[in-house]
């Protein structure tokens, strides 16, 4: 499933850049996320571990990441599996750093593959929402991290951990809002 999502930092675009280059503080930024080993050359082994309703998840994996200086894009091409649970996932991430006003715009542009249990919850509406409030939180711990005074005060910021069950349901909750706003928009058009 392909998801896109659009965030504006409110730090310079140079700075966001920079951040995006220190691949331990954004996987520090990343709820769940647990970089393992550098392996070197832009490939590094992590963990990530999601809470999909009442399953838990934790994929262990390799990624690379590989970055246009010049251009303010990067690729991240990354897989892992669960082996306790049996499922397996993939993700290539496109993304974009550029000046927006006072701030930056970052885009980043994902296609994921479930495999296995997993898979069951990879509804795209739903992993949607889930990736929406997902990248808020990583949003904000990406502007603490770049606010803080100090180096040692910008280490000590990390994501929170998700709360797997509340954002299933809020997240479950968001779809069957639209399917009403949905339902009753065709029926005043009648």
């Amino acid at each position: 499933m392909n998801i896109t999502q659009e965030f504006v930092v409110d730090r310079p675009a140079d700075a966001v850049w920079s951040f995006f280059g220190d691949v331990p503080e954004v996987a520090r930024c990343l709820p769940g996320a647990e970089l393992t080993d550098d392996l070197g050359e832009g490939q590094y082994a992590g963990k990530l571990e999601a809470k999909l309703g009442p399953m838990t998840v934790s994929f262990e994996g390799k990624a690379s990441v590989i970055r246009d200086e010049d251009a303010h894009t990067g690729h991240i091409d990354g897989s892992g599996a669960d082996r306790r649970g049996g499922s397996r996932g993939r993700v290539k991430v496109d993304y974009s750093v550029k000046p927006e006003g006072d701030g930056t715009k970052v885009i980043v542009d994902a296609d994921v593959t479930l495999q296995g249990p997993a898979a069951q919850f990879g509804r795209v509406g739903l992993i949607k929402e889930m990736s929406s409030r997902l990248i808020g939180d990583f949003t904000s711990c990406l502007e603490a991290k770049l606010g803080a005074e100090t180096v040692e005060e910008a280490a000590a910021i990390e994501a929170e951990e998700v709360a797997g069950v509340s954002l299933f349901f809020s997240s479950l909750w968001s779809q069957v809002v639209d399917f009403f706003k949905r339902l009753f928009s065709r029926s005043s058009e009648l």
